[in-house]
């Protein structure tokens, strides 16, 4: 019986014509009895991650005397396993000579402004122009994956959605990284955005829920379930609008995805722009001349900013405050919103820190 040809790996494109994957057998010892395949085969091949063996047993380039096995299959010890991997494949990260708005920079990180509607990292349908297509270039780093299939490791300790604009740190070592994470870890990262939403928000808050996917539709979040996850969001009004908008400076006490855009649209207040949690369809509602909606217009996207990051630096330990000044578009919206106040009142003065 022909043995059917191995599944390409989950997101791999097809190899180059006559290129031929290496096959190895490997025998389990007995000290690995009792063992996870995915876990004997890390030991038996160490030049290969966990990850990259659980995608390799998934498409089904791994048998365990002849027969194909679950990556969680536990071993007894003198089995023979055939394991094939795939030559290497473009791995579709290729550096790009982008422009790239630099905040801050030294040896050991890169604050950026993030532009909006930039992509942080490459994915399915975009595998280029985003930041870290930038940043190989600017960082000198390589394009191409590792022996283990890994793509070279950018420090990036958080991200920005796509429509988000602004601070965006970057580790530049393996030490920065390490220190950065146990900073966001430990909640000790300063992070504030501008949101301008719909409606007349309260002038101060604090919303504390449980937070996680939605039940019916997996690409959105929400506060409204059980869930041993926490969101903490608090804000100030900088600016009022009556009833058409609301200019808050938002602090996030955790970092869950879309936590911004959940908790102010579950409170009524979905920010201008935002497609997905329900400021679009607000803004279907509104006569074409209204403030808010003309606004909107003018932002073209969720009306979402990165304003401040404040962090110990990774290596002095010094207090590094960083702040992305509002994006062209965003003032255009403010601008909007202004003009219609009666009597055309500016900014209300900011508050003192």
């Amino acid at each position: 019986m022909t043995r059917p040809p191995p599944r390409a790996e989950p997101g791999s494109a097809p190899a180059e014509a006559g290129e031929t994957p290496d096959r190895r057998t490997l025998h389990v010892p007995p000290e690995l009895a009792g063992a996870r395949l995915d876990a004997a085969l890390v030991r038996l091949a160490p030049e290969l991650s966990r990850a990259r063996v659980q995608r390799l047993v998934e498409a089904g380039r791994v048998q365990v005397d002849g027969r194909a096995a679950k990556a969680s299959a536990r071993l007894r010890g003198g089995e023979a396993i055939a394991l094939e991997i795939p030559p290497p494949e473009p791995s579709g990260l290729v550096a790009q000579d982008l422009p790239l708005a630099v905040l801050h920079e030294d040896a050991d990180l890169i604050v950026l402004d993030k532009a909006p509607g930039m992509v942080v990292h490459p994915a399915r349908g975009t595998p280029h122009s985003t930041v870290v297509n930038a940043l190989l270039h600017r960082l000198g780093l390589p394009a191409a994956a590792g022996p283990d299939g890994a793509l070279p490791r950018l420090g990036l300790v958080h991200r920005l959605d796509k429509d988000t604009s602004g601070c965006l740190v970057v580790a530049k070592t393996e030490a920065a990284l390490a220190a950065l994470q146990a900073q966001w870890k430990g909640r000790s990262v300063e992070k504030v955005y501008l949101a301008l939403c719909h409606g007349a928000l309260a002038a101060a808050g604090r919303l504390d829920t449980p937070y996680g996917r939605h039940p019916r539709d997996r690409l959105r979040f929400t506060g409204r379930l059980a869930s041993s996850r926490r969101a903490i969001t608090e804000w100030r009004v900088r600016e009022a609008f009556g009833p058409a908008a609301s200019l808050a400076e938002v602090t996030l006490h955790t970092g869950r995805t879309h936590q911004i855009r959940v908790h102010l649209s579950e409170a009524g207040h979905p920010l201008l722009g935002d497609a997905v949690y329900g400021g679009t369809r607000r803004e279907a509602r509104l006569a074409p001349d209204d403030p808010a909606r003309r606004a909107a217009e003018a932002v073209g996207r969720q009306a979402l900013h990165a304003l401040r990051l404040g962090l110990d630096h990774p290596r002095t330990g010094r207090r590094l405050v960083v702040e992305a000044p509002v994006p062209a578009d965003l003032r255009a919206a403010l601008e909007i919103l202004r003009a219609a106040q009666p009597g055309n009142a500016g900014p209300a003065p900011r508050r003192r820190r």
